[in-house]
This record gives C-alpha cells, structure tokens and sequence, in this order.
C-alpha cells in the first residue's frame, strides 16, 4: 500500500517508516519541507499529488510549556492543521491515523482511562489535541485516533531537548552518580517502534475509530527510572524528588495511564509490558 507518513523525522514518524517499509509498503516520508498542516494548499498539493492510501500523522506542537506560551500556534498546528489534513485525507480517499494523547485526560480518575472516559485536560497542549481528535472523527469515517502514552524511541525528540528519558537518566547517572526522579506521576513508558508495529497492524483493519495505544502495565517515572538502571546495571544513587525539586510550570496529569480496551475488544492489540520495549529499546545497537 502507499503510506505517507506526516513528521517522518520526528521520534515516532521514523520508526513508523521503518515499520511501514518493513511491512513492505511504499512510503513517502514527509517533513516540513514537503507539507506545512496550517496552509490548507499546502496539504492539498503534496496528498493529491501522492494519492496515498493511508495518511499517518505524526506532527503536532508537542512541547507543553511552548503550547502554554503560544495557544495561538499551538492551536493552529494541533487543531486546525488537524482539521486540514482530516479534510483533504476525505476528498482524496486516505485513511487518515492520527496521534493524539494522554493528556486529554485531568488525571483524577486514579486508574486507567478507556476510550469511554471523558476527557478533561488541564493544558493548552492537551486542550489543542483533543480539538484535532474532534476534528478527524467528525470529518472522515476512515479514521483511527490513538491516544498513547509516555514515548521514548531512539530518534532524538527536539522539542523535548533531544534526550529522551531512558538517555536523560543514563546521561545524569554518568555525569553525576545521584539522580532525582518523581514518584507521584503515572504512566506507561510505551516504545515508539513498539506503537509504529501497533499503528501498522491497525491500519490494516477496518476497525475505524477511538483508541488507546500504549504498553501494557504502568509505572511511576521513578520507577520506570529503576527499571531503566536496573537493565543497564548502571550504579547509581537513584532518590525520590522532593515536591519543590522540579517546579511545575503548567498543569499536568499525575495519572494518565491508558487501557487498551478498543484494541483489546478487537483482538488487535500487540502491545507487550512496558518493562519488554524498555529491553527492546536497550538491546538496540543503534541508539542516540
């Protein structure tokens, strides 16, 4: 099949293109330089040009602090670009799947969210997102939404600095010995090559829709900074944050784990323990 894959240079938008090839698809990996989301024309000319089968998108304003300063932007890219790319997707025939979020959610809830969950955010990022999610499903049928979780992959992140957590705790424990990580925040640490193998799977249904798309299980960050030296028998003095070590500058979930119940419904889900993508990732002989 013919995929475009939107942010293909991005943490996730690479390993989907290495799943997609390896899938035997023909893929176009497309970065900004090829289609900008807020130019409506820009989106137009590059899909009805390509005429892709499947529209994977990866792109989006992603750093929370940044969204915080600039909702204006940040809505423009994650919610209206959102809207563009669902629209052209519908008039030249493409399944469009789209990568949404965790921090749809407030947090509150203290177990882990289903796609029947009302979302409630408590940032501009994750307000932007949940207005794309509304975007797409409104706009085409043939759409798969996934909320994920916590991602770590090995192209670097730039908007998150380049590390991702797995490299940020090995880096700190070399250059320091002492590391200090908060146990009071919920997750599931998912692989992005894991959730590209997810996201091709899925794309071969027809199974449109709403769905969460992690790792299975879940971790404090303290925890799954444990697991992280554990596996690279890395000595180090690993202790829990104190509440004013790290300042909060925006609101953010401290629970936001994801069930995977639509995939699971659907006997479509592939997703191992969290702790089996953290070796996976480990075992790489090509990380950052």
């Amino acid at each position: 099949m013919k995929i475009a894959v939107i942010g293909a240079n991005g943490q996730l938008g690479s390993d989907a293109v290495t799943a997609f090839t390896a899938n035997g698809d023909e893929v176009f990996p497309l970065t900004h330089s090829d289609i900008e989301l807020q130019d409506t024309a820009s989106v137009v000319a590059c899909l009805e040009k390509m005429r892709p089968q499947i529209v994977v998108n990866t792109a989006a304003m992603h750093h929370v602090e940044d969204c915080e300063k600039e909702p204006q932007k940040a809505f423009a890219v994650n919610g209206l670009g959102t809207r563009n790319l669902a629209l052209v997707a519908r008039d030249v025939g493409a399944t469009l799947v789209h990568v949404s979020t965790d921090y749809v959610f407030d947090g509150v809830k203290g177990s882990p969210y289903e796609e029947s969950d009302v979302p409630n955010p408590l940032n501009v990022y994750g307000n932007t997102k949940l207005c794309g999610e509304h975007f797409v499903r409104s706009t085409l049928e043939q759409h798969f939404v996934l909320r994920t979780s916590a991602i770590y992959g090995r192209k670097p992140c730039r908007a998150k600095g380049g590390l991702n957590f797995i490299e940020l705790m090995l880096k700190l424990a070399r250059e320091r010995g002492e590391v200090r990580v908060v146990d009071s925040e919920f997750i599931t640490p998912t692989s992005t090559a894991e959730l590209s193998r997810q996201i091709v799977a899925l794309s071969r249904s027809h199974s449109y829709g709403l769905y969460h798309a992690t790792a299975e299980g879940s971790c404090s960050w303290h925890d799954f900074a444990r697991e992280v030296f554990a596996l690279t028998s890395t000595k180090v003095s690993l202790k829990v944050a104190g509440p004013n070590d790290f300042p909060v500058k925006v609101p953010r979930p401290k629970y936001s784990v994801l069930e995977n119940r639509g995939l699971k419904t659907r006997e479509l889900n592939i997703f191992k323990p969290w702790q089996d993508g953290v070796r996976e990732y480990l075992s790489s002989p090509v990380r950052l």
